[in-house]
């Protein structure tokens, strides 16, 4: 596994409306999108800005979610996507209806920069910034449309860096300030840990469990019941998701099925000119912080982890709670 690659800036494009984003973040999940999604943003917007003459690499993206709207039907426990009726058939007929979910999205992002031009020139930084901005009105955002600003020129709506190019501990303070200006919001980040410590508290009573199980345990709220400490006192019924945080089922990249084929044989494929291989979503465990609880860039930020000879393509984030961060999200002693 690699870790989150160098950079020495974080560009952030705040308060970005996006409209009809892909709700279907995977075959098992619904809601925010794929962080899988938001990689390719990253990669598309790259070979924009290199084909507009930038010398900016982005390394990594982070999100943090202001607002959400997602298009289901209100009302009661069981709900639907709000679906569109396509035009009628050559036939005269009705058209099929593909679901589609879709979400409205108010969020941050936050790339990662690597950029010599950036180091040696810093009145750059604010006309790249701009040039980014632009190239990035015109494309779309996890399948949604990227709407303009409200007030454009408004100054919380600008683009805006942060350079981290000092001593690790100056990095550090540098970031702890100017994550306040995500805020309100909350960050997406992975807590593969969270899966691992499930797991093992399944298997000590069903030997048995796997990691489909610990996955689905955390993805739904487990009641218990607690017997009064008397004879005779009142019970309560408990729930394992209090005091653990916001956590969801995330989809976090691809595993193989098969070997690699051959560029050009297998039909109907989108690219003939790339080697193809079948593959199905591999899943975890994230959680929505608040970015005040954020130490560090890298805590914020997910890239990807190609491991082809082990049939994984997956995004990963080193978001890991520390002590402190813990007594203060779950009050512990």
């Amino acid at each position: 596994m690699s870790g989150c690659p160098r950079f020495d800036h974080l560009l952030v494009l705040p308060h970005l409306r996006v409209q009809n984003a892909n709700a279907v973040s995977s075959p098992l999940t619904h809601g925010f999108p794929s962080m899988t999604a938001f990689l390719g943003l990253m990669w598309a917007l790259e070979r924009r800005t290199r084909a507009a003459g930038l010398d900016i690499a982005f390394r990594a993206i982070g999100t943090v979610c202001h607002d959400h709207q997602e298009q289901v039907t209100g009302g009661g426990f069981v709900k639907a996507f709000r679906l569109t009726r396509n035009p009628v058939g050559k036939d005269g007929g009705t058209a099929a209806i593909v679901e589609e979910g879709r979400i409205h999205l108010k969020l941050s992002l936050v790339l990662a920069v690597r950029s010599e031009r950036w180091s040696r020139d810093p009145e750059m930084r604010d006309t790249d910034s701009a040039v980014v901005a632009d190239l990035l009105a015109g494309m779309r955002i996890a399948g949604g449309s990227l709407l303009p600003p409200l007030r454009p020129g408004r100054f919380r709506d600008r683009p805006w860096i942060l350079e981290l190019t000092g001593a690790e501990e100056d990095r550090l303070a540098e970031f702890r300030k100017a994550r306040m200006r995500l805020l309100p919001g909350f960050a997406l980040v992975s807590r593969d840990d969270r899966l691992d410590t499930r797991l093992a508290e399944l298997q000590s009573m069903n030997p048995e469990a796997t990691r489909l199980d610990a996955w689905l345990s955390l993805s739904r709220i487990n009641w218990r019941y607690q017997p009064g400490e008397k004879d005779g006192a009142k019970g309560e019924w408990l729930n394992d998701r209090k005091s653990q945080g916001w956590t969801v089922p995330i989809p976090v990249g691809y595993g193989a099925l098969g070997d690699l084929r051959e560029a050009g044989s297998v039909a109907n494929a989108r690219d003939t000119t790339t080697p193809f291989r079948f593959v199905e979503s591999l899943y975890s465990i994230g959680e929505w912080i608040s970015p005040h609880r954020l130490q560090s860039p890298q805590q914020l930020l997910w890239y990807a982890d190609s491991q082809p000879g082990n049939g994984l393509y997956r995004c990963r984030n080193d978001y890991q709670p520390t002590a402190e961060l813990i007594e203060q999200l779950y009050d512990l002693d």
